[in-house]
């Protein structure tokens, strides 16, 4: 693990939503940009092998939009009314289409459940960090620690060069809080949602892998 957290303000509900919004914007940009690129070389009146590939890349990015769009209304959004229960099929269908690209692979070893929305959304995030973990690729074992509606959760992110900063350990626990920006803030409402469910989160990591335990 390397860098260090420095003290810094808890953001208040408005940079909060702000600091999220930004999050989300920033998965989107990379596919709807792609998308715009591939009008363009159509408004060219392109060759017929320059039409093909603006064609693949509109299908392809599309795609991606959209299982990002999906992956981020479950993990960021309202998901339903409150005390509502989300299914953790539909939780694992939406994270394969997020995360699954050719570098990463999910193996998903949790019962079919309905368990409280706070609880999956819990679970997505803690997906997305455990990502970041493993920057070249690799693969990330979900599996369950308990059973039933308090069921846990054991991310395993195992790939070459796999790590996490000190500083996305100390704002995943509860005890500590460094400062929460635009590279923070995904942590820091991952803890606040572990904090929700009454649950901690623990991280231990090695030089292959990194796993991440909620209980």
């Amino acid at each position: 693990m390397s860098g260090t957290s420095s003290p810094g303000p808890v953001p208040d509900m408005l940079e909060l939503a702000a600091l999220l919004c930004s999050r989300v914007c920033h998965d989107l940009i990379s596919p709807v940009g792609a998308i715009v690129n591939g009008l363009e070389v159509l408004d060219d009146n392109p060759k017929p092998d320059d039409r093909e590939f603006a064609l693949d890349l509109i299908r392809k990015s599309a795609k991606t939009a959209s299982a990002r769009l999906q992956f981020c209304r479950l993990a960021f959004g309202a998901a339903g009314s409150a005390g509502a229960q989300i299914d953790l099929g539909d939780a694992q269908a939406m994270a394969k289409g997020h995360f699954e690209d050719g570098k990463i692979t999910i193996a998903w070893n949790l019962p079919r459940l309905l368990l409280p929305k706070n609880r999956v959304k819990l679970l997505l995030n803690l997906l997305v960090i455990a990502q970041q973990m493993i920057p070249r690729g690799g693969v990330l074992t979900v599996d369950p620690l308990g059973e039933g509606e308090t069921i846990g959760f054991q991310i395993t992110a195992a790939g070459m060069n796999a790590r996490v900063s000190q500083n996305v350990v100390d704002l995943l626990s509860s005890g500590a809080t460094g400062a929460v920006d635009a590279h923070a803030i995904q942590p820091y409402y991952t803890r606040l949602l572990a904090e929700a469910c009454g649950i901690h989160v623990s991280t231990v990591a090695d030089s292959e892998k990194v796993v991440v335990s909620a209980r």
